[in-house]
């Protein structure tokens, strides 16, 4: 794996959610989701009644990570596209993605796992001189 990749999973394991995008039926779609990084991609858990697991599975499908909540001196997003295809966590995948939401838009939150081995990513970093404040912070 090259650095640039190793670099980027790293970060992405840093955070806990991001947001996984694709197409369905033509229309472009992103949909939350919490991941964990592993040897051979990233997991991605998602809540079923949304369907998206149908339109990624066995499709190219994009995800990005960051930490702009942190309001720090730097900041970073991690994108990359891949091949999504549904898998069966492992025990040790369960325990890192640890309590599952109780509710998806009001339902009850059942759980899909696909696993996205990254192909093409890339990383951009904002440096600031000093910590950022939340100007929208009520």
């Amino acid at each position: 794996m090259d650095a640039e990749r190793l670099g980027a999973l790293g970060l992405l394991a840093r955070v806990s959610y991001g947001r996984l995008a694709t197409s369905m039926r033509a229309m472009p779609f992103v949909a939350p989701a919490r991941h964990v990084v592993r040897a051979d991609g990233v997991v991605v858990r998602i809540h079923r009644g949304f369907g998206y697991h149908r339109a990624c599975n066995g499709s190219v499908v994009a995800y990005e990570a960051d930490n702009f909540h942190s309001g720090g001196k730097a900041m970073w997003s991690v994108q990359f596209t891949g091949m999504a295809r549904i898998v069966e966590p492992a025990e040790d995948d369960l325990r890192r993605f640890g309590d599952e939401p109780r509710l998806a838009d009001g339902e009850s939150f059942d759980p899909v796992f696909m696993c996205i081995e990254p192909q093409f990513v890339t990383v951009h970093t904002l440096d600031y001189c000093k910590e950022q404040s939340d100007q929208h912070a009520a």
